[in-house]
């Protein structure tokens, strides 16, 4: 049965691109995105599939109970956008201004609904159940996940599998980790408060301007410095702004940025250290400061049984020419909420764009579509393994 379900979603290519194409045409921003989860809700109508909608916010949950009994396992895709400007010229290139489908969640909705269409043909020979877990705000924290999973609608899962469509993986590879996957992501500002004053009297003021690179320049010293080679993390100042005029000394300086690390560990030494860094600093600048620290997302971290589950599934998939494990990668994903909770794994599928290799939220954004029915094979291949384990 899994072939022939395989060869289904092959010839369902079309209908996935066009799908693709239209949410690519009308993205959503995190917890915004109601004319996206509406679109869901009817496609699930259509098809007769039972469903659920507002499941931790704007997230939508189909359930499609098999023929045969099994374990119930979530199929999981997001689907907001960012607050991007689409710069491709393409036909489907975003008709929302400033907002656009910059990281492959379009892709990963048309995959999951694709899939749901082709399994519903084959529901009373399907042993077990899947939960279509369409969910919202994964681009901003607290993210949807979370309240999903306080919602207690994955309490009676057995296990959750996810992918995200990789424009910087080539076509055909499959990517995993058989422990921590991706990193958590955390974000910091913190507010220098001098005294600002002529530009021609320094001795006047407290340079919030010099102070704050003082600050910026020994936050590196904490990852080079302060933390166990043996580990990992990032700390990054993305923003750095200050100033009014050329002649005038600024009296306030604002750095965000953010922090990646693997484990609560390091996270919480990373804090410690930043704090002293800024309170030293500050000290003998005599200036005030203000130092927000928000926690994101947790680090994702895979169940090893269940990566290596999805890489032997994988390794049997039409269109798949490797699947491996790979490196832990610093960019952060809200699945990590499933994880916590239930067994389950979350991988890579390639779609790189030959020709076309723009990082994700990058405005010329976008991948190849051959990877929409490799990533859905590979869903419903693990979801049948999972039956056999």
């Amino acid at each position: 049965m899994l072939n022939e379900i395989h060869k289904s979603l092959d010839q369902a290519y079309e209908e996935m691109v066009e799908i693709r194409r239209y949410l690519h045409q009308y993205p959503e921003l995190s917890f915004e995105e109601t004319k996206t989860a509406q679109y869901i809700a009817n496609f699930y109508e259509e098809l007769g599939i039972p469903y659920k909608t507002n499941v931790g916010g704007n997230g939508v949950i189909a359930t499609l109970k098999g023929g045969k009994p099994g374990k119930t396992i979530a199929l999981r895709a997001d689907f907001d956008g960012l607050p991007i400007q689409d710069e491709k010229d393409v036909p489907y290139k975003s008709k929302v201004p400033g907002v656009m489908h910059a990281c492959g969640h379009d892709g990963h909705t048309s995959v999951l609904l694709s899939l749901a269409k082709v399994i519903k043909e084959y529901q009373q020979e399907l042993p077990g159940t899947i939960e279509f877990l369409h969910q919202h705000a994964e681009e901003y924290a607290p993210g949807g996940a979370k309240p999903i999973v306080e919602s207690g609608a994955i309490d009676h899962v057995d296990a959750v599998f996810g992918t995200h469509l990789w424009a910087t993986t080539p076509l055909g590879v499959l990517q995993t980790s058989k422990n921590a996957f991706m990193a958590g992501t955390d974000r910091f500002t913190i507010t220098i408060k001098g005294k600002g004053g002529h530009g021609g009297y320094p001795h006047e003021t407290k340079d919030a301007i010099v102070i704050g690179s003082n600050v910026m320049s020994q936050l590196q010293q904490i990852t080079s410095r302060r933390l166990d080679p043996m580990d990992t993390a990032v700390v990054t100042v993305g923003v750095f702004e200050a100033g009014t005029a050329f002649n005038i000394i600024a009296d306030q300086a604002k750095l965000v940025g953010t922090v990646r690390h693997f484990s609560q560990d390091v996270q919480e030494m990373i804090i410690e250290e930043m704090e002293k860094i800024i309170k030293g600093v500050c000290i003998s600048n005599d200036a005030d400061y203000e130092f927000d620290y928000v926690k994101g997302y947790p680090p994702l971290i895979n169940n090893e049984s269940e990566a290596e589950l999805l890489l032997e599934a994988g390794e049997k998939v039409d269109g798949v020419t490797r699947a491996e494990e790979v490196a832990p990668v610093m960019a952060g994903e809200d699945f990590a909420y499933y994880t916590m909770e239930k067994p389950g794994t979350f991988f890579f599928t390639g779609a790189a764009k030959e020709g076309h290799v723009y990082p994700h939220h990058h405005p010329m954004f976008d991948l190849d579509e051959r990877a929409l029915p490799i990533a859905a094979k590979t869903l419903i291949s693990a979801y049948f393994a999972y039956q056999d384990k």
